[in-house]
């Protein structure tokens, strides 16, 4: 059976094309063209878009590119300390209801095939994942083989998984310029493979079976996520040697996943100061053929712990901007812990501040409309409009409640007689009259 990429190149317009296009807003025609150039990505696997016999919840398709509405992914997942199916559906929960358009299961502990089915079941937005989690659960890494990574992708693939990082752009060759980083290797994927090859002595096995995944992921219309696990994990690593001599590698398999069939979209830096921004986004861009580019972050500054959710939103929008099609948020527990519910929603909102004011800068279709309309509320001093059109209206309601009982003609900053916006109004009924 076709992906949607081998469709579009057929000429073809899938119901999950026409499902995007009536989200974007656009032509089905721009849709299929976007997919068939390789620029925009539907991650629907088949078995997720058939949906759950237990629970009725079906996947509601979603693309990924520069040519439509930047997207954010919110990351879940048990830990080893910390492991609680409940809890990572309340995450998946309360990311959904504050905007992710898609979640990632990273989870490390506990009973990863039930907590993943679980995800999948209860999931109406696409679903991913890191295979080489699983693939070490119950086994050190050394012990890996080629077999059993196989297995364990075929495996979520044959779950519902909509799209998976795989890290097989890391190569041996790569490994002699980690002496020069500050923070070595942060991604826990390359770290694990870097591992395996230094102990094998071999090249990276996802590198080495890449046409196989490929087969695997065609079978099931799985998107790869081309893990970049030499992303800087510092401002020191920004833009060096190892960072960008693997995106070389992830350009040549772009293509590679192309020509099986497979959709494909790469992941990009977390660290990296403003100033670097626009230049990764468009080596990127040219590097990878158009592929969308799909970014952590960027981090902007490392020295402020327990709010990175803020110092990655800034680089996020700026990245988005320049052409980033997929945010990965990052939360306030970041680098310090496991986030709770909380931290998904901080995450989560920061991040689609950032997503909406790259599409306003972008001129996306009607992203501006939503904040035309609150304008006018504002104007007009209409609370309910203003909350009903805010992004989490029960949080203004009840910061604006705390002061004010009710809703009258200023607020509580100003007051009745400071309050310009109703000064305004007065000054051009005044003016009229004139």
């Amino acid at each position: 059976m076709p992906t949607q990429y081998e469709e579009a190149l057929a000429g073809t317009i899938t119901e999950p094309m026409r499902q995007v296009a009536a989200r974007e807003n656009v032509p089905e025609e721009f849709i299929r063209d976007q997919v068939a150039a390789g620029r925009l990505v539907i991650p629907a696997n088949r078995v997720h878009l058939a949906g759950s016999e237990m629970t009725g919840i079906r996947l509601a398709p979603i693309g990924i590119g520069r040519a439509v509405t930047t997207k954010i992914n919110a990351n879940l997942g048990a830990s080893p300390l910390s492991s609680s199916q409940d809890l990572e559906l309340t995450k998946l929960r309360w990311a959904v209801r504050y905007g992710a358009d898609a979640v990632m299961d990273l989870s490390t502990g506990g009973d990863l095939d039930a907590i993943r089915t679980h995800l999948i079941a209860h999931a109406p937005v696409p679903l991913g994942t890191v295979p080489i989690y699983s693939m070490i659960a119950s086994k050190p890494i050394e012990d890996l083989t080629c077999d059993g990574m196989l297995a364990a992708i075929a495996a979520q693939a044959a779950q519902g998984v909509d799209f998976m990082t795989i890290h097989a752009g890391i190569l041996r060759e790569h490994l002699s310029a980690l002496p020069a980083r500050h923070a070595g290797i942060v991604s826990r994927g390359g770290s694990l493979l870097a591992q395996w090859m230094v102990h094998h002595r071999r090249q990276n096995p996802l590198y080495e079976m890449f046409d196989e995944i490929s087969a695997i992921l065609r079978d099931y219309d799985v998107t790869y996520s081309l893990g970049d696990a030499l992303r800087p994990g510092c401002l020191a690593d920004a833009s060096d040697e190892a960072q960008f001599a693997e995106l070389t590698t992830l350009g040549e398999l772009v293509r590679r996943a192309r020509d099986a069939g497979v959709q494909c979209m790469v992941e990009g830096p977390g660290h990296v100061p403003l100033d670097q921004i626009e230049m990764n986004v468009r080596r990127q861009e040219t590097v990878c053929d158009g592929a969308p580019f799909y970014v952590l972050g960027p981090i902007v500054t490392d020295v402020f712990p327990g709010y990175d959710h803020i110092t990655s939103a800034i680089g996020a929008a700026v990245a988005a901007w320049h052409g980033a099609a997929f945010l990965c948020y990052v939360t306030p527990s970041e680098h310090l812990s496991l986030p709770t519910p909380e931290d998904v929603k901080a995450g989560c909102i920061a991040y689609k501040i950032a997503a909406h004011g790259a599409d306003v800068a972008r001129h996306r279709p009607g992203a501006r409309d939503w904040d035309d309309q609150i304008a006018k509320a504002r104007a007009e001093l209409d609370w309910p409009k203003q909350f009903e059109l805010a992004f989490d209206g029960e949080t203004a309601r009840a910061i604006h409640r705390r002061d004010q009982a009710d809703d009258r003609d200023f607020c509580a900053m100003c007051g009745e007689r400071w309050c310009a916006v109703r000064l305004s109004r007065e000054l051009n009924e005044s003016l009229k009259n004139e």
